[in-house]
């Protein structure tokens, strides 16, 4: 199967948001070379996913939810709808424990569950029960994994140990995220998702943070990553967009 591409949308206070670093005080409203007269437009920046990117999912990080505010519940319905996005969306909304979950329920989205939110480890099953799509999203700064010691499993330390033991729990789609990458034209960590991929070849694996150009798309198929999340690249306007994603070698 080809790279899936996946844009993402940073969502702080209604607004979308460009993430650098994950120093989420600072980060200012996005502009785009994909809607250059609307900055920090969250429908506008989907609508061009859908229109230009082409993109089948899109990843969307409600900031406000991950930091314990409220969830940003209308804007995530209409992004959703025909008038934005209209495909499917992945959604971090901070979900730590079941309760949190029910802060989407009756969305059609697929939640995000990240090691950075995760109360406990013994949370995933009830989590899997109830939304057995759901995407685990491997949080990492510089390598290290974020997050609770209690929202590892036992013997996880490293991201290839919590890989393993996720894959093992029932979890079909991990994502490898490293937070000090995005936003960054520093490149993704090709050694550690190539590691991943070694130590869990069942997972659907998914790499975001760092990716600069068409290169990088092409290493992390070589790798055998399944699916990318970009924001800045296609933001910069350094990939180009307008690809058809039944092929990834069409990416100009």
């Amino acid at each position: 199967m080809p790279l899936e591409l996946i844009p993402v949308l940073d969502l702080a206070a209604g607004r979308a948001v460009h993430a650098v670093g994950g120093e989420r005080a600072h980060y200012a409203l996005v502009t785009s070379a994909l809607a250059p007269s609307r900055p920090g437009d969250a429908m506008a920046l989907a609508r061009a996913y859908r229109e230009r990117v082409r993109a089948h999912r899109c990843y969307v990080a409600d900031l406000d939810a991950i930091t314990r505010a409220a969830t940003q519940r209308r804007l995530l319905d209409q992004l959703a709808s025909d008038e934005g996005f209209g495909g499917a969306l992945l959604v971090d909304a901070g979900i730590g424990c079941v309760a949190d979950l029910h802060r989407l329920e009756g969305s059609n989205v697929t939640p995000v569950v990240g090691l950075e939110t995760l109360h406990h480890w013994d949370e995933l099953p009830a989590l899997l029960a109830l939304a057995p799509s759901l995407v685990f999203s491997l949080d990492l700064r510089a390598g290290e994994p974020l997050g609770r010691t209690a929202a590892r499993p036992p013997g996880g330390s490293t991201a290839e140990t919590i890989a393993v033991a996720v894959a093992a729990a029932g979890v079909r789609e991990v994502l490898l995220l490293d937070l000090a990458r995005v936003g960054r034209p520093w490149g993704p960590d090709f050694a550690r998702l190539a590691a991943v991929r070694a130590a869990a070849p069942d997972l659907r694996l998914l790499a975001g943070g760092g990716v600069r150009d068409a290169a990088d798309l092409a290493h992390l198929e070589q790798i055998g990553v399944d699916g990318v999340l970009l924001a800045s690249a296609l933001h910069r306007g350094t990939l180009a967009v307008g690809w058809d994603q039944s092929s990834a070698s069409e990416v100009r």
